[in-house]
């Protein structure tokens, strides 16, 4: 058992570990809603932004990989101790794809060019991020509440971003189909809505790792899939 001054000590450490996730959390969110408003508006000047602020977000998981790794060595914890320091990790390393993802997103909107714009399929792409950021932030609410009902919701909700992806990869060969002229468009978009349904599948890793930091087991479930086209085996970048 830990001494009072001890557990206090690795109390102060754990605070500290949330806080810097949740830090990360807000700069991963603001970036995601950047990136697709950068897209929908052709703005290349807030790309440019988007593309900047992953640096700050890589920075952040190098100071909580190694703020946890020193709170292993001194405190040396162990159960549910434990589990909330890899937990943390887990979190930031998933938190830093998402931003690596929000990135792809920017970098392509500088390349679309010409002046064809499908405002149905913008929207598409809209909605998509819409539903993906409301994953993302129950999720991370429910690490920092350690409310496990809410990231359970999150894991189970994988399948409707899965769904919407392959009706909206649909839609768009539709409109490849129709008119070569907008090949070029929609295969940034295809890309862009991959990048989209790989951070929701990053909101479900977090989800499962809540699972684990509260109950130590994973989810004993197979995750639900809902995306059975080719398009679900699509690189996101």
């Amino acid at each position: 058992m830990m001494n009072e001054h001890t557990a206090k000590a690795f109390d102060s450490d754990l605070q500290e570990l949330t806080r810097r996730v949740a830090e990360m959390g807000g700069l991963a969110e603001k970036q995601i809603a950047d990136a697709v408003a950068a897209l929908v508006k052709r703005d290349t000047d807030l790309a440019r932004r988007v593309v900047a602020t992953d640096a700050a977000i890589d920075t952040l998981q190098r100071e909580i990989e190694e703020k946890a790794i020193l709170t292993i060595a001194r405190r040396q914890p162990m159960a549910v101790d434990l589990r909330e320091i890899v937990a943390a990790l887990r979190v930031c390393n998933d938190l830093e794809r998402m931003g690596d993802l929000a990135k792809n997103i920017a970098k392509r909107v500088t390349a679309l060019n010409g002046d064809f714009y499908p405002h149905k399929l913008i929207r598409g792409v809209e909605h998509m991020a819409a539903l993906v950021l409301s994953q993302i932030k129950q999720v991370l609410d429910a690490y920092a509440g350690r409310d496990l009902a809410s990231a359970l919701a999150v894991w189970k909700g994988d399948e409707e971003v899965d769904a919407m992806c392959t009706s909206l990869f649909r839609e768009l060969l539709t409109y490849m189909m129709e008119d070569p002229r907008n090949i070029t468009f929609c295969i940034h978009l295809m890309f862009s809505a991959k990048n989209i349904e790989r951070m929701g599948d990053h909101a479900t890793n977090i989800a499962e790792t809540v699972h684990f930091m509260i109950e130590g087991r994973p989810i004993a479930d197979p995750r639900p899939k809902g995306d059975t086209t080719a398009f679900a085996s699509m690189p996101a970048s």
